[in-house]
């Protein structure tokens, strides 16, 4: 298991630079295996840091593949993660040498739901739309001095982003290019249906939207 301070969603990327020795021997036991995949849960950091241990985990996270993988110096390594699945953790176990857990798979319940289309279609315009917005307003914001960005922390996704044509896969690519933070992407994932994600999705939308414009006034 990985435990960071974001949330991995099934479909989502997740460049990763790996330097603590129990990630980096997570990183060893992966390629001395010639059996299984190269994959690791990833789940979200609740309360504390990446690093050092004794963080409170999230107990809904994702199954990382490892695609891309490249060795640096002083044993270090550079990856490129793809979410596969969702998981729920069963129980943590001791971390020894990394962090472990007992986990399952947990699907999404009816995800061919016939309505969906047209629900993923409205939002995607939708999040087009906001994404516009709200880049055009940091566009103008002032910048703090020292070079750093004032103001809302959220990443901006490009409003041209495009999404899975399976129903279900886009619901989680529309919950990774909405411009919200950890904890809304993390009440997304736990959705238990595409249909109930798309619900919170809107709701998440109506506050981003009255952010932006109380920011532009």
């Amino acid at each position: 298991m990985f435990p960071l301070g974001t949330v991995l969603l099934p479909g989502g990327l997740l460049p990763l630079h790996v330097f603590e020795p129990r990630y980096r021997q997570l990183v060893t036991d992966l390629l001395a295996d010639d059996v299984n995949a190269p994959e690791f849960g990833v789940t979200m950091i609740e309360r504390g840091k990446e690093t050092g241990g004794g963080e409170v985990r999230a107990d809904v996270g994702a199954v990382g593949r490892v695609v891309q993988i490249e060795a640096l110096e002083g044993g270090r390594y550079r990856l490129v993660v793809v979410g596969t699945r969702r998981l729920r953790v069963r129980s943590w176990l001791p971390d020894d040498p990394y962090p472990l857990a007992d986990i399952d798979d947990w699907p999404d319940e009816n995800p061919d739901d016939p309505g969906l289309a047209d629900l993923i279609a409205g939002a995607h315009a939708r999040i087009r739309d906001i994404n516009r917005r709200a880049a055009e307003f940091d566009d103008r914001r002032p910048r703090a001095t020292g070079g750093v960005d004032a103001g809302d922390d959220r990443p901006v996704a490009a409003s041209d982003a495009e999404i899975s044509d399976d129903p279900l896969l886009a619901t989680y690519h529309l919950a990774g290019i909405a411009p919200l933070g950890p904890a809304d992407r993390y009440r997304l994932l736990c959705a238990d249906s595409p249909r109930q994600r798309l619900e919170l999705l809107d709701q998440a939308l109506d506050d981003v939207i009255a952010m932006i414009e109380f920011r532009r006034t």
